[in-house]
């Protein structure tokens, strides 16, 4: 019988010992969910997309990554799984008007486990139907680029599900056909499946899809998962990497190391204008330098100790906010290693975590939000909320990544559905009626947010190192400097201070935390005629230029 386009398909396998079993094509590009068993096929696919962004696509590149990481699945806010023309019509519209210039999309290659939140990959050239067709993901790159964003996958190449049936694991009948055999391909805490990055085979197999993602979908490039797990033969589990020696060790996975700088050459030579990120919290030396020079050839790695910062310092008193730490965990790292700095991502809400804006308000956000209602917590966790993104923005790296919805304080945390929430989709939505209802303050968070991107946007923040102005742990007060750009905080939580800068005659507000339209209580000002002090409430910034 001929196969034709919409028919569900499998490869039937007959293995060494006369075995014989079905499984899912492995460079299958659409797997697809039964409705009546819940198993999965393949589904023969193909579609004659016509693209529009040959002017954006190879041609553009994104020199200050202001990165939107998002969900397409809980970017709805009904209870329920959002789709690919959902995103393309009412997110990436905020997106494009908050400023943002790159999404990152978490969730596309095909997993069975919604509640893996796209990390327990089975199908790495299929598009996740969850969400839509191939043609509907495509339609959204595609509006993405005339709207001037650039699109990262959130790639999965550290390991992969277990499934038998659906993926990978097993898929000839061995346990070593992709993945290391026994123990070494088992990752203890994921219980996930580890490929054995020393066969070319499995190199081929995952380039050949870092490829398919590029020419095929337009993907602008790539935040490449569990990078740490990689690089280490014990994936860093409870190592504390406090010296050179852990980095340079028999403990470390050369074959990985290698399939790495493999990836990222073949990136730059589909694109050039491509961007990559690592996500490693190890911070192995070289990672961000071109391979040439000896380096993995990343562009870029997130400042994975940032968050992990920001969630101990919001749970602790405000009197016992460490400037001198918050200066150290900001700004140390290598020359020429570029980081994505950022407050919180995914990660720091998923369940058992909460938001910082949750963090800093708890259960006064369910009461207290609305713009009549004078709540001293409110008012300062909004005071926090704010100059905690300032501050990380312009120190924490040379590009800044959001997860969506907390650029407005979205409320509790990130749960999907699974077995013990009783398959419910209430914490894996976004709340957008919040920031949109003008009667709720989560409006001054998003404006304040908006101005925020915009100045990242428009002043060479990232171009250049910071200079220490002034610093005082006592008095919260930190001073710093980014080419003609002051940046005076006060981190006090109720005295006011007089800060005395070297700077005379006349300033330009660049940026103000306590404006009305903030939330705060000060009245928009263009100019200070007297710039060599400034006073400034508790809890408030102000960028300044001469």
């Amino acid at each position: 019988n001929t196969i034709k386009v919409g028919d569900e398909v499998k490869v039937r396998i007959t293995a060494n010992g006369g075995n014989t079993f079905d499984r899912i094509p492995a460079y299958m590009n659409r797997v697809v969910q039964s409705w009546t068993d819940g198993s999965f096929s393949g589904q023969v696919w193909e579609d004659d997309y016509k693209w529009n962004d040959g002017a954006f696509f190879k041609n553009v590149k994104v020199k200050k990554p202001l990165i939107y990481e998002c969900h397409v699945g809980m970017a709805t806010e009904e209870e329920r799984i959002g789709t690919y023309n959902e995103f393309r019509e009412s997110i990436l519209p905020r997106i494009k008007k908050d400023g943002y210039n790159c999404i990152q999309i978490m969730a596309i290659m095909e997993h069975p486990y919604y509640a893996s939140f796209g990390y327990q990959v089975t199908n790495f050239f299929a598009v996740s139907s969850r969400f839509g067709t191939p043609e509907e993901l495509k339609m959204l790159i595609d509006a993405a680029h005339g709207m001037g964003i650039a699109v990262l996958l959130d790639i999965i190449h550290s390991h992969s599900a277990t499934n038998t049936m659906e993926g990978l694991g097993e898929f000839d009948g061995t346990d070593y056909q992709y993945f290391h055999t026994g123990a070494k391909g088992h990752h203890p805490a994921w219980d996930t499946r580890l490929f054995n990055y020393g066969k070319n085979e499995v190199i081929h197999f995952l380039l050949s899809n870092i490829k398919y993602w590029i020419e095929v979908f337009h993907f602008d490039g790539f935040r490449f998962d569990g990078v740490t797990s990689m690089l280490y033969n014990d994936h860093g589990l409870g190592s504390n990497f406090d010296n050179y020696n852990k980095y340079f060790s028999m403990n470390t996975d050369l074959e990985a190391i290698t399939y790495l700088q493999f990836a990222n050459e073949l990136i730059k030579e589909v694109n050039p204008n491509s961007i990559t990120i690592a996500e490693d919290m190890s911070g192995m030396p070289g990672m961000c330098i071109p391979i040439k020079e000896g380096g993995i050839g990343f562009d870029y790695r997130l400042a994975m100790g940032v968050p992990d910062f920001w969630i101990k310092t919001v749970k602790s008193r405000d009197e016992d906010w460490n400037m001198d730490w918050m200066w150290h965990e900001l700004t140390s790292r290598r020359p020429q290693e570029k980081n994505i700095g950022y407050c919180e991502s995914h990660d720091q809400a998923l369940v058992g975590d909460k938001t910082i804006m949750f963090w800093l308000a708890d259960k006064e956000m369910y009461w207290c939000m609305d713009k009549d209602n004078q709540s001293q917590i409110i008012a300062r966790a909004m005071d926090y909320h704010k100059i905690i993104r300032l501050v990380t923005s312009t120190l924490a790296g040379e590009g800044y990544l959001n997860f969506m919805g907390n650029e407005f304080g979205h409320p509790e945390w990130i749960d999907f559905p699974r077995e013990g929430n009783g398959d419910s989709h209430k914490y894996a939505k976004r709340q957008w009626s919040l920031v949109d209802n003008k009667e709720l303050k989560y409006q001054y968070l998003q404006n304040f947010d908006n101005a925020m991107i915009k100045m990242l946007n428009d002043c060479p923040i990232f171009e250049s190192n910071p200079e220490l102005i002034k610093i005082h742990n006592d008095d919260k007060v930190l001073v710093y400097k980014k080419r003609e750009l002051y940046f005076v905080f006060n981190f006090h939580t109720w005295v006011t201070r007089e800060i005395e800068l070297p700077l005379s005659g006349r300033c330009r507000v660049v940026l103000e935390s306590d404006l009305r339209e903030y939330g705060g209580k000060t009245d928009r000002r263009e100019y200070i005629d007297n710039c060599n002090r400034v006073t400034l409430v508790p809890r408030s910034a102000i960028v300044l230029v001469k």
